[in-house]
């Protein structure tokens, strides 16, 4: 065996009685426990909140340009449609399952994008 092929299958070996280990700690795992910056909310529910923020306002750049422009040049209003059809169903579903954060930013997306398809017809027209 060649020095670097050693090198590979102790390092291997190495990683994988370190996986070994770390699987067997039952307190190192992902563990939902109040959050330290607002602690009536899960930690799961804070990730929520950031996680849904950045998806939430991915439509926003358009919407603006729209306005700005007074044009709705570039926009495809089917696929702020379709979003907004199925951000309701994840409305429904954030209530099915009682989750803060699902319901908050996807109520906010869906009127993003219901503002996002009136302002297409708005400026169609005019355009």
């Amino acid at each position: 065996m060649n020095r670097n092929a050693f090198k590979r299958t102790m390092t291997y070996g190495v990683v994988l009685l370190g996986a070994a280990a770390v699987g067997g700690c039952e307190s190192l795992g992902i563990q939902n426990v109040s959050s330290l910056l607002v602690p009536r909310f899960q930690r799961s529910e804070v990730v929520g909140l950031v996680a849904g923020f950045g998806t939430t306002f991915a439509a926003v750049p358009d919407l603006i340009t729209m306005f700005k422009q007074r044009s709705s040049k570039g926009m495809n209003p089917r696929m702020a449609a379709i979003m907004g059809v199925f951000q309701v169903l994840w409305v429904y579903y954030g209530l099915l399952i009682e989750s803060r954060p699902v319901i908050a930013w996807n109520t906010i997306a869906v009127v993003i994008n219901l503002l996002s398809v009136g302002a297409y017809r708005r400026f169609a027209r005019i355009g």
